[in-house]
């Protein structure tokens, strides 16, 4: 097989949470130990860094995996899910594993497929980490694909565990409060390895106070030793004032992921990075500094605040849950413009009622579908949103959604793509002449 059929065979065998949701998730991690014990164990072949967290693991695993990377180390990164190319998921230094590799890794463990039966993230996530540790990189930054206990990444044993926050998402997985939710996330803290949790959320903080206690883990909450002064926009950069708690020093950051969220994420690195300086990592505030104003070209992010097109401004973004969508608005609200085009897709598994009584009734809607069996169909969202007094047009897709966006909009309006990965990840900026 080549490469396209390599990818399209993985599609077909294996059982897909982006395509068919909760039926493809393994209730363990069985699978993955048997994978991994028959391809010699790579997770113990290089050190790692685990983070999970409803929001902003994606964006702290990639601003993390940049840093490692500009203080010198051959960094690995593992995210899910991609958007265009299935090697976006795994990626040393930026660059995307070889077609070849993928082709071969395939080829070896079809043998075993019918005997195991893994899901498509198990084979995944074995892939990664034999790639990583056949590349021999000097640390891999591991993002969680759903919650921690038994996500299949949490085979590794980590020089750090960070958490990010908790949220209300995959609860018909996860839990159906925050505290078991949090529960699930905090299984990624492990016997003896220090843990980073992002933000101090007081109705689950002891949870994770509990978890870290048994484990006999340090454990610190990022934004209990800095927090920002200030903060604004200059061109294409967010800047960023930090300030230490009980100190007087102030720390300025240039970050070229602009969405006011990215704050959170930001203290949440920054503890992290000061926790393995500890540990004997060389990382410096030079180091920070000049990852954090090219993440996006030195481990190629997309999808959070990503402004592809000016007049009119078209933005997209991943955010898919409530928490993530209020983050999305609150970044609206700053981010001058005339008339909002909502272009919009869901799942059918998420808090969709939740996340429609969230958004704006003045904005124009162009309401579609990701391409996937999961998603839900353009009618039935526009049906839910109708109720809610969101008036708009279905589409077939996201770019015909796009197109009637752009013939509509004025040069100072807004066109918005977010409410799934999907959805974002199935547009074409070709129509924008990019």
């Amino acid at each position: 097989m080549n490469y396209q059929e390599s990818i399209e065979f993985l599609y077909a065998r294996l059982p897909m949470f982006s395509r068919i949701g909760a039926a493809a998730i393994k209730k363990d991690l069985t699978n993955t130990l048997e994978l991994c014990d028959r391809l010699g164990n790579p997770q113990r072949q290089f050190k790692s860094i685990h983070i999970a967290g409803t929001n902003g693991k994606g964006s702290s695993s990639h601003m993390l995996a940049a840093i490692l990377q500009t203080a010198g180390y051959t960094t690995g990164l593992y995210t899910s899910p991609h958007l265009h190319d299935f090697r976006e998921r795994i990626r040393i230094n930026g660059i995307w594993a070889e077609e070849d590799f993928v082709v071969a890794f395939v080829e070896k463990v079809k043998p075993w497929l019918d005997e195991i039966e893994p899901s498509f993230f198990e084979i995944t996530v074995a892939m990664a980490f034999t790639y990583f540790a056949e590349k021999r990189v000097d640390v891999a930054v591991i993002e969680t694909g759903l919650g921690g206990r038994l996500d299949s990444t949490n085979i590794i044993t980590p020089e750090l565990s960070v958490i990010t926050n908790i949220g209300w998402d995959h609860m018909n997985i996860l839990g159906d409060t925050l505290e078991k939710i949090a529960s699930e996330k905090a299984g990624i803290i492990k016997p003896g390895v220090p843990v980073v949790i992002g933000e101090t959320q007081p109705e689950i903080r002891e949870v994770f106070i509990e978890k870290a206690r048994a484990c006999g883990a340090n454990i610190i909450f990022a934004d209990q030793q800095r927090f920002v002064n200030n903060w604004n926009h200059q061109g294409s950069l967010l800047i960023a004032e930090i300030a230490v708690h009980m100190h007087q020093d102030h720390e300025e950051y240039q970050m070229d992921l602009t969405g006011v969220y990215q704050l959170k994420n930001l203290l949440t690195v920054l503890e992290t990075c000061h926790k393995l300086t500890l540990k004997g990592w060389k990382i410096d505030k030079h180091h920070i500094k000049t990852a954090l104003q090219k993440v996006k070209t030195l481990t190629a992010l997309h999808g959070r605040w990503e402004v592809i097109h000016h007049h009119p401004t078209v933005v997209l973004d991943v955010g898919h849950n409530p928490d993530g969508i209020r983050q999305v608005l609150a970044q609206l609200e700053i981010t001058p413009h005339h008339a909002l085009h909502l272009i919009t897709g869901m799942v059918k598994d998420k808090d969709i009622d939740k996340v429609l009584a969230l958004l704006p009734k003045t904005a124009r809607y162009y309401f579609t579908q990701a391409q996937i069996p999961r998603a839900l169909s353009a009618d039935e969202l526009a049906a839910k949103a109708a109720s809610l007094g969101l008036e708009g047009e279905v589409f077939l897709n996201v770019n015909i959604a796009l197109q009637k966006a752009l013939s509509l909009a004025g040069k100072n309006d807004l066109i918005l793509v977010c409410g799934s990965v999907f959805l974002v990840g199935e547009v074409n900026r070709s129509l924008l002449h990019l």
